[in-house]
């Protein structure tokens, strides 16, 4: 099992004067010494530093009250997220899983060893209670792996990490008084960073000053290598079950797969999709069981706005039922996915694409020209849909013309975002209008989902010989929903369209 903290911490040069007299501090009451503590880590990464380019640390660590394997992931300056691991001779396979889509098939291995000791100072408030730990760490480094290997440095810096769940304010109140005593902050971020800046081999992790994109093609990839990146790191955060993180990553396979048909004219479709029909397996794998959970988060929010005297039998019993018997996939399911052969094929193709991608001549067109003209595309067959549905009746035709241009929605969303920084305001304003459209046009579709569920919910509550009214009166409340919006397309529609025109 692993264990996972946020570590809020801050760094600072030293020199022979060592820690500063923190009791001066507001709200510090004591600050006690906590004697000596010697640490040796070994920090893992790959021949090429792919975990440091991240900004990710992978490390084995004896000594101190926390030995055992430590996986850091960045959350913001200052902050990360550590999983902890027990202690033992091999990287546990919980952390090796983590940092699968950085690593993917190379090999971890010992890239840097630090030897710490580490005098440590516990502040106090006046009921004792820890509000953060200062020490001072005499460090040396040993290059274990590229760069220069077997080189050594040395060096001293002043950490101070926030007590779990304290306020961050408190660590400028410290940071005030170091600052007035003449420290400094450090100049990496981390312990690592500096060792392996300082014996040859860390690639520059700064990103080089982004060039203005010239052509259309620079434009539609810069918007790819985006989404590419947050699959990439995402895949953690999945792995983690972080709130939010199936939504977001089967978003961005969404865009790029929108991408590579609304702008078929800059990349060769031969190419992009067989690459597009893979990112459509992934989003339905990272979907088996979110679908799923929405739906049943709807009944119950729906549930829950009921009158009491409306609730006839068992229907959460009834509800929980149904959900745990549709839940189709499973967290086990969901990781062997990510951690299997076709999804590492696919990480490797999105390389392949963003690296060298297919251009085709439109690629090297004005953006002005070229993209402009794939958004109208989109925008047009929108159009056709949506006066299509308004046009037709209610009932299931209307209903699956509406869900049609509830995706054709998504499409054209999804290449104004791409062509955001080539057309600025008008493509930034399309998007605003398609995310209010797809919001409109999505509630219908949930309603149609639901009520699909409510008909499945009320035949098994019938044949158990329970009362279905409930259901029918959730069935109803859904139905009138779906008239809201049918009502409201009409009228949404022409303002606009008629913004598109300007």
């Amino acid at each position: 099992m692993a264990d996972t903290k946020r570590e809020i911490e801050r760094k600072y040069r030293s020199d022979e004067s060592g820690l500063p007299d923190l009791t001066g501090v507001a709200g510090v009451a004591a600050v006690i010494d906590k004697g000596v503590a010697h640490l040796d880590a070994t920090y893992y990464d790959t021949p090429d530093e792919r975990l440091a380019t991240a900004f990710i640390t992978l490390r084995r660590r004896t000594g101190g009250s926390d030995a055992g394997w430590h996986l850091k992931f960045p959350v913001s300056p200052g902050v990360r997220d550590e999983i902890q691991a027990p202690l033992s001779d091999t990287v546990p396979r919980v952390l090796a899983g983590l940092v699968r889509s950085h690593v993917r098939d190379a090999e971890l291995v010992p890239v840097v060893r630090l030897r710490s000791d580490r005098d440590v100072r516990h502040l106090v408030d006046a009921e004792g209670a820890l509000l953060a730990e200062a020490s001072v760490d005499a460090v040396e480094a040993e290059r274990l792996a590229g760069g220069t290997t077997g080189a050594i440095v040395q060096w001293t810096e002043i950490e101070v990490e926030l007590a779990d769940g304290g306020d961050p304010v408190f660590l400028d109140k410290v940071e005030k008084r170091l600052r007035k005593a003449g420290v400094r902050p450090a100049l990496a971020a981390s312990k690592l960073e500096w060792a392996l800046a300082e014996t040859g081999g860390l690639k520059d992790r700064r990103k080089p000053r982004a060039r203005a994109p010239e052509t259309a093609g620079e434009h539609v990839l810069a918007y790819l290598r985006a989404q590419r990146d947050a699959i990439v790191e995402l895949d953690p955060a999945v792995r983690r079950d972080l709130y939010d993180s199936v939504h977001r990553m089967r978003v961005a396979t969404r865009r790029m797969r929108s991408a590579f048909k609304s702008y078929g004219t800059v990349l060769d479709r031969a190419v992009t999709d067989p690459i597009g029909e893979e990112l459509k397996w992934l989003a339905g794998e990272l979907g088996v069981d979110r679908d799923q959970e929405v739906l049943t988060e709807r009944l119950t929010a729906a549930l829950d706005e009921l009158p009491r005297a409306l609730l006839a039998g068992p229907v959460r019993t009834r509800l929980r039922t149904w959900a745990h018997a549709r839940s189709g996939g499973s967290r086990r399911r969901l990781i062997a996915v990510l951690d299997g052969k076709r999804y590492l094929a696919l990480l490797a193709a999105l390389d392949a694409l963003v690296d060298s991608p297919p251009l085709l001549k439109a690629a090297r067109g004005r953006p002005s020209k070229v993209i402009p003209k794939a958004v109208r595309k989109d925008f047009g067959k929108l159009t056709e849909l949506v006066e299509q549905a308004v046009e037709l009746s209610p009932g299931t035709e209307r209903d699956l013309a509406i869900h049609e241009a509830r995706k054709k929605c998504k499409r054209t969303r999804y290449s104004a975002e791409a062509a955001s920084k080539a057309l600025g305001e008008p493509a930034i304003d399309l998007v605003r209008s398609m995310k209010a459209l797809q919001g409109l046009l999505g509630d219908h579709q949930d309603s149609v989902m639901t009520r699909e569920a409510l008909r499945e919910l009320a035949g098994q509550a019938h044949a158990a010989g329970e009362s279905s009214f409930t259901y029918g009166v959730l069935y109803g409340r859904e139905e009138r929903r779906a008239e809201l919006v049918e009502l409201d397309l009409p009228v949404t529609w022409p303002s606009i369209k008629r913004s598109m025109e300007v």
